[in-house]
């Protein structure tokens, strides 16, 4: 890889982002990293010392003003790679939700990610070079009962990146699809799934997540499910009936699940 091409990663200050965002400047990118939160800051001073620029932008990609902020923030320069990972989670039954936060859910995991890649997609086929990685999920392949709105958001981005990917084909952008099971973050704390099954139980490392992906990326393939257990669960979810995968999901995902 030459030297200064630019990453822009978003969703960066925890979890998959974060280990995206550290596994890039590893490998000598320049970084933008995104995040609604102030702990960007900090991690772009973490991130530093692995030796590249890292240039910090705290703003909500939920929102059309928060994606502009983003880009005038990159302003014209040649993006190498967008790492769309920004997303939120929401536990519990979807009638029990505040529909405000069923929204959020949307507005971040789908609305604000098109917003961004159509922005850069268009701008790196116009050079007719860049790749794009997205953080999909295995969550995507199961019909998510007490996780109904989250899992439908990640079907929609596994199924958008695929097709994406096509329409590129014959042009120098790539379109990878990240899709991880369970992963060690702050997501099950932050959707308020502590008390079930699939919030407490043993996950994949964040770091080893994000490396799977980026170099997958780099590869210019198509998608990556990280884990030999979710490689076996898609595949599975691909032959099994939606009404026995939701039932499932269900004494994976239901409050009271958490093993004593």
């Amino acid at each position: 890889m030459s030297a200064n091409q630019l990453a822009v990663v978003t969703g960066a200050s925890t979890g998959i982002g974060l280990e995206l965002a550290r596994c890039c400047a590893q490998a000598g990118f320049n970084l933008v990293i995104a995040a609604d939160e102030p702990a960007i800051e900090r991690v772009a001073v973490d991130l530093r010392r692995l030796g590249g620029s890292v240039e910090p932008v705290e703003t909500d990609l939920a929102t059309t003003e928060g994606v502009d902020k983003l880009c005038a923030a990159i302003a014209d320069r040649p993006i190498d790679a967008l790492l769309a990972n920004a997303g939120i989670g929401l536990g519990r039954a979807f009638l029990d939700q505040d529909f405000q936060r069923i929204r959020r859910v949307v507005d971040t995991n789908i609305t604000g990610t098109l917003d961004l890649i159509h922005r850069v997609g268009n701008a790196m086929l116009r050079r007719n070079s860049g790749r794009i990685l997205i953080t999909g999920s295995v969550a995507g392949f199961t019909p998510g009962s007490f996780q109904a709105v989250y899992n439908a958001s990640k079907a929609f981005l596994d199924s958008f990146s695929f097709a994406l990917r096509e329409e590129l084909r014959d042009s120098g952008v790539t379109v990878t699809c990240l899709m991880p099971g369970a992963t060690d973050t702050e997501f099950f704390r932050r959707a308020e799934m502590m008390d079930t099954k699939v919030g407490t139980e043993q996950k994949d490392g964040a770091y080893e997540v994000a490396k799977a992906g980026l170099d997958a990326m780099l590869r210019g393939e198509a998608d990556i499910v990280t884990g030999l257990k979710n490689k076996i669960q898609t595949t599975v979810a691909n032959i099994t009936p939606n009404e026995m995968l939701a039932k499932q999901h269900r004494k994976m995902a239901e409050p009271g699940t958490a093993k004593s």
